[in-house]
């Protein structure tokens, strides 16, 4: 596979020697974290700021998505004091705004949405004033599992397309119309609740083909939308088919704005937990 040379505007350093503090604390709460998981190119930025994305369930997947980092093998059994660790890393960061995401767990009766709730009630009682937010797989359309998730009560849940319906063939075991059901049963479901999804550019799409899901995404009242782009994680992953240049994405963010979204972040190095802070500000 060819690898293709980064523009000068995807050139942000990863410095590991300034997220020791960061690796401390995970370390002694035995936690792990997307950033590190899937090579999120932000990882300094946000250690630095003392910010983190943290993944329950363990760090390993059973689905086989070839744009993905997260390791797959036999997973591990759950750890049922998981959530009481995350908990006292948002303590211990107080953390204003905290992002909670999983691997997907099709091994696991109801996917794992029971540790999802522990969490949010983990991180509610030691953390009042922290917002939740929530990224969960698709729980394969499990209406109970959903529920079981929204009866927690985050304050943000969301579920990503990652790309458009000609392109699902890099998401193993992942159906795009069911993924669209899921964020509507989220808003469906009481209480209904503030939704967000993302999707990756640069694996081949048009750009007709992403205002498509885009108007797909507020068919079912989805609130809030990440742009970023695809980065291979290795030669094994899905190649990048394009650097999408920044004023697309300044484009784009302004046709998902006229669509209805109520807060977008689009940009080459935009992720699904990058500045999540900033969603829902003042809603």
């Amino acid at each position: 596979m060819e690898i293709r040379r980064k523009p000068v505007w995807l050139q942000k350093k990863i410095a590991p020697g300034a997220h020791a503090e960061m690796d401390r604390l995970l370390g002694d709460l035995r936690l792990n974290t997307v950033c590190r998981e899937a090579c999120c190119p932000n990882i300094t930025e946000c250690f630095r700021q003392k910010q983190a994305t943290f993944l329950i369930l363990g760090r390993i997947c059973t689905r086989l998505c070839s744009f993905c980092n997260v390791t797959k093998e036999t997973p591990l059994p759950v750890d049922p004091a998981e959530p009481s660790r995350v908990a006292a890393a948002v303590a211990r960061l107080s953390l204003a705004h905290v992002v909670i995401t999983s691997p997907t767990r099709d091994d696991l009766s109801g996917g794992g949405a029971g540790l999802y709730a522990a969490t949010v009630a983990a991180v509610r009682d030691s953390s009042p004033a922290t917002r939740i937010e929530l990224l969960i797989p698709d729980f394969r359309g499990n209406r109970e599992s959903l529920a079981t998730v929204v009866a927690a009560r985050p304050d943000i849940v969301g579920h990503n397309l990652e790309t458009i319906p000609r392109l699902y063939h890099i998401r193993s075991g992942a159906d795009y119309r069911r993924s669209l059901e899921v964020l509507a049963t989220l808003r469906e479901l009481d209480p209904p609740l503030k939704t967000k999804s993302g999707v990756m550019l640069g694996l081949g799409e048009t750009e007709d083909e992403l205002l498509d899901v885009l108007r797909d995404l507020r068919e079912v009242d989805c609130d809030y939308l990440s742009l970023g782009q695809y980065l291979a994680p290795s030669r094994r992953h899905a190649p990048v088919a394009e650097f999408v240049e920044p004023a697309t994405f300044d484009r784009l963010k302004a046709a998902a704005l006229a669509l209805g979204f109520a807060h977008v972040e689009s940009g080459p190095y935009v992720r699904s937990s990058y500045h999540a802070a900033e969603y829902g500000q003042g809603a």
